[in-house]
């Protein structure tokens, strides 16, 4: 299976997107990939979330790239869990994420330049109201499950949150809905493993110099 992201520009009304923090971010561009084939009413589609370090290709691999297998190839597919003679399942990649989706290193359209630590802070409920932006984009009124693993899986439950009527099922995997202090104290560790590489730069790193390290360790 040969998988193509796709990307979802929102330049029209409204362009912006309104953050939990109040302000506001935009335009958008959401990266997504998609499996199978999607009915005549639009009501078998799949949302798979991704977690911390996903990217919105889950399965299959990519023409450039045709040994890059997506992260959830085992479960996405014919005769599989996520059944794509069945099902149209969507990934898209996260508001904030690296992979094609506005993030830190999207440029900014008041400067110019990349947004880097300027990037606002997202929370799990702003990267559900992207992805639904996505989900009125292309006309899809329900969705039949929204399944994802750990940050993916609190996705899954702020969608049941957000929209109940849009959401027919959930399915949060080694998930939980709140952080337990040491899980707090870790992405403290996390976090200063980073900074703490030389290639940091406070934040304003060379694109072709990423601090590989701090991100190993972290990770």
């Amino acid at each position: 299976m040969i998988s193509k992201t796709h990307f979802f520009n929102c330049c029209e009304p409204p362009s912006e997107l309104t953050l939990e923090s109040g302000k506001k971010l935009g335009p958008i561009t959401i990266a997504y990939e998609t499996y199978g084939e999607l009915n005549a009413d639009k009501s078998n589609v799949i949302l798979v979330c991704h977690a911390l370090s996903g990217d919105a290709h889950a399965a299959g691999v990519t023409d450039d790239s045709p040994k890059n297998v997506g992260w959830w190839e085992s479960y996405i597919g014919p005769h599989k869990a996520l059944d794509t003679r069945q099902y149209f399942i969507i990934c898209s990649n996260v508001l904030g994420g690296c992979k094609g989706s506005t993030g830190p290193q999207s440029v900014n359209p008041v400067t110019g330049k990349p947004y880097a630590l300027s990037f606002p802070i997202i929370t799990i409920s702003d990267m559900v109201h992207a992805q639904k932006m996505l989900m009125d984009c292309l006309k899809i009124k329900e969705l039949k499950m929204v399944i994802g693993g750990s940050m993916g899986g609190m996705q899954a439950m702020m969608w049941a949150i957000l929209y109940p009527s849009f959401v027919k099922s959930i399915a949060p995997i080694a998930s939980t809905g709140s952080l337990s202090p040491q899980a707090l104290a870790f992405d403290a560790v996390g976090r200063n493993a980073i900074t703490s590489d030389s290639r940091w730069q406070k934040g304003n790193y060379d694109t072709h110099e990423l601090p590989e390290n701090g991100l190993s360790i972290a990770r």
